[in-house]
């Protein structure tokens, strides 16, 4: 007991720290910051399995994603506890999520009924197409006065259809009252405050609007959205402010510690990157890449395929800020699948000292377009390709033009931001995972034509998630008055081309995307079981009949009219049975 005192009176004592889970696609991180000076005091971060049960699904598994965050939250603890910090300084957490990402619970069992569905999933293409094909003059931009969103697969709202239309534990849930939908920030604050034990139920005005049920306007789930898609309300998460005690934590070391911020991972980078003012703006790099742009406290709608989203409400009383939104799906995506699908690289540090090794993709344009294209043509046929490709090309120009597409994506939507504000951007701050390829961050400079500024602490998107929770009130441990926040240290990196190069590989680099444009459809390719069949393809089509035609051919002149019909539909069914069957396509 004594001893226990005696450790106790030995920790330091750093005044207020805020804590911030970090919910990403590809990681769970738990960061504890110091709420004077932002200091990062602390941090543990978890690998999340991703699953990929068909072509173009993408899930995680929700339980995972929770153990997650309690291993970070524990091991993180420890690791204070080890460096002599009191962890009862901790005042208060806030959670920052990916966004869009679909889950469906029990709230009964408090059972998750199905897999997470992840932004990325294209398993709704056909839906969509089916929803703008029904909308007036076929206009993907038929919600968008109320939502800011165009209709897509990237949204929660058809994801959530989807999973009471095909999976009966959430059908029957529906049915009978038991089913709560929430994005993954609604999934951690219920189980974190309780879970069937009293869980608190909500979301943020920052992720409801990126569901498509949400009028930006009013800040609440809008009635005619919900019955456009069919969605029952009682389902949904309590809209709350983004920075206000949500809830209390109810297990483990932080036990009783109140949950007071939520913030999209998107709009956590903006205000952890202190965009504050109309007209700021940040670019987030992690499996996607994200621009962001406050327009102040009035929506702004964009005619250049940009999204119009909540950027923070930092408080029951206090005004929504917007934002325009560019979002592009791979980013950081794009090198785990050169390491994981290619195997040409073993790691990120790897893929820049590849690229650098020859500092030119020479003339080989890779457009990631794995999930369609996102912001701002808004595609979903559109599929990966690589081209330009010559006997010289190999696998570390590859890497570059990897490199080169995060970047050449991020002008697309920066010049259409510049497009709808009418005030070109004079230098782009920075954030994410992938700034610390500092030969990426080269590149975007150059790509631009604008400096690139990175803070020397790139854990903004957590820092926003602790600030929003320290300034909640109830809490009050950090001052979001722009007279009390701390000065940023950055980096910055110029451009070093000049702009005619730029353009010229832009223009090539606009060329690749149209090529990557029409790719997939979503016509009828299956039968009912869901197998593919072979005669949705022409040339297979016409290869099977010329068979058929051969095969009776050959018999007659072979003299075998004499066969019976029920001989000759059997040799015919034989051979249209190989041709189905997949010794087939060993042949080509």
């Amino acid at each position: 007991m004594h001893g226990d005192m005696a450790a106790s009176s030995n920790r330091i004592r750093m005044g207020s720290l805020v804590a911030a889970i970090d919910q990403g696609t590809s990681s769970t991180r738990f960061l504890v910051f110091n709420s004077k000076t932002a200091e990062l005091l602390s941090h543990h971060q978890v690998e999340i399995k991703q699953s990929f049960p068909k072509e173009g699904w993408v899930e995680e598994d929700p339980k995972e994603i929770l153990q997650s965050v309690y291993e970070c939250m524990e091991r993180t603890c420890e690791k204070l506890t080890q460096l002599n910090i009191d962890i009862s300084n901790i005042k208060a957490i806030g959670v920052t999520n990916q966004r869009e990402t679909t889950l469906v619970w029990d709230k009964e069992t408090g059972e998750p009924l199905y897999n997470a569905i992840v932004w990325l999933d294209l398993r709704t293409q056909s839906t969509v197409e089916s929803l703008i094909n029904k909308t007036p003059g076929r206009n993907k931009n038929h919600l968008k006065h109320k939502t800011g969103l165009p209709i897509s697969t990237y949204f929660s709202a058809v994801k959530l259809r989807w999973l009471m239309d095909n999976v009966d534990d959430v059908h029957q849930a529906v049915i009978s009252r038991r089913a709560m939908f929430g994005t993954v920030d609604s999934w951690l604050i219920w189980c974190l405050t309780g879970g069937k034990c009293g869980g608190v139920h909500c979301t943020d005005v920052t992720n409801a609007s990126r569901t498509m049920l949400f009028n930006i306007h009013t800040l609440d789930w809008d009635p005619e959205l919900c019955k456009y898609f069919g969605i029952p309300m009682e389902i949904l998460p309590r809209v709350r402010s983004s920075s206000e005690i949500y809830g209390l934590m109810k297990s483990g070391a932080l036990s009783g510690i109140p949950i007071s911020g939520c913030l999209g991972d998107q709009s956590a980078a903006l205000v952890g990157q202190m965009c504050f003012q109309d007209g700021q703006a940040k670019n987030t790099y992690g499996t996607g890449c994200f621009l962001l742009r406050n327009t102040g406290s009035k929506p702004v709608m964009s005619d250049h395929g940009l999204l119009t989203t909540v950027a923070y409400k930092l408080g029951r009383d206090k005004p929504a800020f917007y934002a325009l939104e560019g979002s592009v799906a791979i980013a950081g995506a794009v090198v785990r699948w050169l390491q994981d699908n290619l195997g040409i690289i073993t790691s990120s540090e790897e893929l820049e000292k590849l690229a650098a090794s020859v500092g030119t993709s020479y003339g080989c344009y890779f457009v990631p377009a794995f999930s369609g294209l996102y912001a701002p043509y808004w595609e979903p046929s559109a599929r990966g390709i690589i081209c330009g490709l010559t006997q010289f090309t190999n696998k570390s120009h590859v890497a570059f033009a990897a490199l080169e597409a995060v970047c050449f994506q991020t002008r697309e939507i920066l010049d259409a931001m510049n497009q709808d504000s009418g005030i070109p951007l004079t230098q782009l701050q920075v954030d994410g995972g992938m700034t610390l390829n500092r030969l990426l961050m080269q590149l975007q400079a150059d790509i631009l034509c604008i400096p690139v500024v990175k803070p020397s602490m790139p854990e903004t998107t957590a820092l926003g998630a602790a600030m929003a929770a320290g300034a909640a009130e109830g809490v009050s441990v950090w001052s979001l008055d722009h007279d009390d926040l701390s000065e940023v240290t950055s980096e910055k990196f110029e451009p070093q081309i000049n702009p005619e190069e730029s353009q010229l590989r832009y223009a090539r680099w606009k060329k690749a995307v149209q090529r990557s444009m029409n790719w997939e459809t979503t016509e009828p390719v299956s039968k009912g079981n869901g197998d593919s069949s072979i005669f949705s393809s022409a040339p297979f089509g016409f290869y099977i009949m010329g068979s058929m035609l051969m095969l009776i051919g050959a018999n007659y002149i072979a003299g075998s009219l004499s066969i019976s019909p029920m001989c000759l539909e059997f040799k015919i069914k034989k051979r249209v049975d190989w041709m189905a069957s997949d010794e087939v396509f060993s042949h080509f």
